[in-house]
């Protein structure tokens, strides 16, 4: 305060009242001045809302010091953040792209080794079993696959004498319904006559010769065809016998070629993966039986010959998609119309149709979504998205490799939920023994990350007291109470982060006990 401002204060009211009658300017009387509203009068002095008001002043002063973040930061931030994410898409699509042409181009050789793999997943395990006997690996390859085979020419054997015994029996019945058909639709309400009959049946051949180049063309198309798929099975059974005989050797082999850290987890992957393609096929076989049993079992009861052959046909074209069960239902079909007449036909073909849609829509996709840990709605989607793209042969694929791939992703997010303490390594059930090595060495670094950025959050980060934690000491820093003890609990915590550090030996020893107690339960097994 200055020195007038003293002497002003210092004042008295008689000399307030002289200097203002000197000036002209008399004190204001009470009856001469103007009433003011009570609600239009400021906060006196240390009143509550005077100080409220201080307080909220002082806010928006502390705050106006703050650096704000600006509206067009924040959607510029937004917008690159877009842009990277419609980039990642643009180059995955690039990727599947390349990915699907170099496949096309390839296909022809890599469609033996993926059904290879199939046939051997399921071969495997009676391979497996006479060489824990101590049978040659190649020998139990050989008898394994011989024996599968021999199971499906036996069944073509024992079918054989049923349908040549059955064959004079078909001719005749099929000589009469050509008979009975023509006299259905020479009846009413068809009414159709011979003349008529004979302009059908010239229209019919003056097509055929038309198209005779077309059907010709479609003849060699179809027997290029099969010379491609005996070539295909030749192969497959080629390299199915390697698969089995040098499978167990190939994960070895991996490891040493990826490395101990990779190998391992490979190992797993794969493992999982063998596991999920013998689970498919295991399933198709289930649901080929069920088509088997229900057609033959209704062809039965409409006393349609042939029935048990045409329920195997029905078992084994249940493997192939759509091609299968047409043909399996088309011959079912005319052996009912040749044999019986068109009404049995047309109950054997509702029969059919009946049975496969609930086969292909709700029994197949329920059956195979629990045996591949995969939705229904994901293998009915699978199945129609590869069918459309590679045709029959994708049908049959579609499924596994959907399974195949999520397989993959649940590994990666099982490793994620290990990183980030979501899950540890006894919620997982691992195929191997190097997949639970695996996962307690994950569970492991995931736990030391997350420690150490703990240690990071709660002690700042700096270097002088990194480096005092290093040397077990903390500096005590200077500055209030409050700032004191906040200090000290950061050091503190350092402290407490440099001394599990410091710990590494018995967690190492603890760890590798709980590996040799995961090796000893796996070996026993």
């Amino acid at each position: 305060m200055s020195n007038d401002e003293k002497r002003g204060d210092s004042l008295s009211r008689d000399d307030r009242d002289m200097i203002d009658e000197f000036i002209g300017a008399e004190p204001l009387r009470a009856d001469e001045a103007l009433s003011v509203p009570e609600d239009e009068l400021g906060p006196t002095a240390g009143s509550a809302d005077n100080k409220d008001r201080e307080e909220e002043r002082d806010a928006l002063m502390s705050e106006s010091d703050e650096e704000f973040v600006d509206r067009a930061d924040v959607i510029g931030e937004g917008a690159r953040w877009f842009a990277g994410w419609c980039l990642r898409f643009l180059i995955v699509c690039a990727a599947l792209f390349v990915a699907f042409t170099a496949l096309g181009k390839v296909w022809a050789g890599l469609l033996p080794v993926l059904l290879a793999l199939i046939v051997a997943t399921v071969l495997g395990p009676p391979a497996a079993f006479l060489i824990r006997h101590k049978w040659p690996d190649a020998l139990a390859a050989i008898v394994s696959l011989l024996g599968a085979i021999g199971i499906v020419s036996g069944v073509i054997a024992l079918i054989a004498p049923t349908v040549r015994a059955q064959l004079p029996t078909l001719k005749d019945q099929f000589t009469q319904g050509i008979l009975e058909l023509q006299n259905l639709v020479q009846g009413p309400p068809f009414n159709v006559k011979d003349e008529q009959l004979l302009d059908l049946l010239d229209e019919a051949t003056s097509w055929l010769q038309e198209r005779s180049g077309d059907i010709a063309n479609t003849v060699f198309q179809g027997i290029s065809v099969v010379g491609s798929a005996t070539i295909t099975l030749v192969v497959m059974l080629v390299l199915t016998f390697f698969f089995i005989k040098d499978g167990r050797h190939f994960l070895p082999w991996l490891r040493s070629i990826a490395g101990r850290r990779l190998g391992w987890h490979l190992t797993e992957v794969l493992t999982r993966s063998w596991n999920t393609l013998g689970g498919f096929i295991r399933t198709q076989a289930v649901v080929s039986m069920i088509d088997a049993v229900f057609i033959g079992l209704g062809l039965w009861l409409l006393d349609v010959p042939l029935a048990l052959v045409i329920a195997v046909i029905t078992f084994f074209a249940g493997f192939i998609p759509i091609v299968g069960a047409f043909t399996a239902g088309f011959i079912a079909v005319v052996v009912a119309l040749v044999a019986n007449g068109f009404t049995t036909a047309i109950l054997a073909l509702v029969l059919i149709i009946v049975v496969q849609q609930v086969e292909g829509n709700i029994l197949s996709p329920m059956l195979q979504s629990k045996a591949m840990n995969l939705h229904a709605a994901i293998v009915l989607l699978s199945v129609t998205l590869g069918g459309t793209l590679f045709g029959i042969t994708g049908a049959f694929l579609a499924v596994p490799v959907a399974a195949v791939l999520a397989v993959w992703l649940r590994y990666l997010g099982d490793l994620t939920d290990l990183r980030t303490g979501d899950k540890t390594a006894a919620d997982i059930q691992f195929a191997t023994e190097a997949g639970s090595i695996s996962g307690l060495r994950t569970e492991a670094a995931g736990k030391a990350m997350r420690d150490h950025l703990m240690a990071l959050r709660l002690g700042g980060g700096s270097k002088d007291d990194e480096s005092g934690a290093a040397d077990g000491t903390v500096a005590a820093p200077a500055g209030n109470d409050a700032t004191g003890a906040g200090s000290a609990a950061s050091a503190a915590a350092r402290a407490n982060a440099s001394s599990s550090s410091s710990d590494e030996g018995p967690t190492t020893r603890a760890f590798n006990r709980i590996t040799s107690a995961v090796t000893e339960r796996f070996r026993k097994r």
